[in-house]
């Protein structure tokens, strides 16, 4: 990511360190103790997913679209059609919220109240700016496809002057920011655990299967290692730049 981190003038050359102090609007209110502002730890999770959700809106009307994402250094970038209503918005100062969940579990109580899942999220707050230059766009989308699958950039055409000018891409600022996670057993009512009934946790993993040919390839192509050796952005190991 060095390089990518590089070509930006607003980004630093590593991300800053500590904490992201909360705001009125980032604070976590319910659950408290379930609240996290280390910002390395937003960051991992961030880095770990492959999805965030972007929320917004339009006049009286709220939208929510799921998208890609990467992290490079202190913020977050995300792309799409330049005719996209959530691009076009947040490129006007819409202000925009992003939510990043991962599921580590289900948490089965003895009780029905108490039943929960174990959970690591984040939500980001504030306005979007639209990258314009093409050479800066080239590189994101390159951190965009290295961050869904690492090394496929070397292996495939890159976008052309059409494609790049067809694409948005937006920068965004984990500037208000804060993580909630859960973990662990069941928390039931103290004359509950006295009840012969099954409780614990349900663990959840997502992972990845055999690659599939796509129809059109000549069968005689070998499988790049990337492909072969793919792992899931959880699976990989921290990331921290």
């Amino acid at each position: 990511m060095e390089e990518i981190v590089g070509r930006f003038s607003h980004a630093q050359p590593a991300h800053q360190t500590g904490a992201i102090a909360p705001t009125a609007r980032t604070r976590v209110k319910r659950i408290p103790k379930r609240a996290c502002y280390d910002r390395d730890a937003i960051y991992s999770i961030l880095d770990t997913a492959l999805v965030c959700h972007v929320g917004f809106a339009i006049g009286p009307q709220p939208y929510v679209i799921p998208t890609l994402h990467v992290r490079i250094a202190d913020r977050l970038y995300v792309h799409g059609s330049a005719a996209s209503r959530m691009l076009g918005a947040a490129a006007e100062g819409t202000p925009l919220a992003v939510t990043v969940t991962h599921i580590d579990g289900l948490v089965l109580a003895r009780s029905a109240f108490h039943h929960s899942v174990n959970y690591r999220s984040v939500v980001i707050l504030g306005a979007a700016t639209l990258i314009g230059d093409p050479a800066d766009k080239l590189v994101v989308m390159k951190g965009l496809i290295d961050h869904v699958a690492p090394g496929r950039w070397e292996h495939i055409r890159h976008p052309n002057e059409k494609e790049l000018a067809a694409t948005s891409v937006l920068s965004i600022p984990i500037v208000e920011a804060s993580a909630k996670l859960r973990s662990g057993d069941p928390l039931d009512d103290e004359a509950d655990y006295a009840l012969p009934i099954w409780a614990g946790q349900i663990p959840i993993a997502t992972n990845t299967l055999t690659p599939i040919f796509d129809a059109r390839v000549d069968p005689s192509t070998p499988v790049p290692a990337h492909v072969r050796e793919y792992r899931l952005p959880a699976n990989r190991g921290a990331r921290i730049t």
